[in-house]
């Protein structure tokens, strides 16, 4: 599921704009919608915002492998 998203952890650099860009592809696979009705837009944004919060503290939390390993 989501093959598509790149591994962030063996980036060196990490912005805020790559966690949520993967946050939004998962909620989007997991939903299905690419983008929500009127009625889910905030189920569907809150759900973005919270996995992207998630990801931010999983990356502060691992190591990362040393560079060029």
């Amino acid at each position: 599921m989501c093959r598509s998203i790149k591994t962030l952890r063996t980036e060196e650099t990490v912005v805020d704009a790559d966690m949520r860009a993967a946050a939004l592809q998962y909620v989007r696979k997991i939903s299905g919608f690419r983008a929500p009705s009127k009625a889910n837009t905030e189920a569907f944004d809150r759900a973005v915002e919270e996995i992207t919060a998630s990801t931010d503290r999983l990356l502060s939390a691992v190591r990362r492998p040393p560079p060029g390993g």
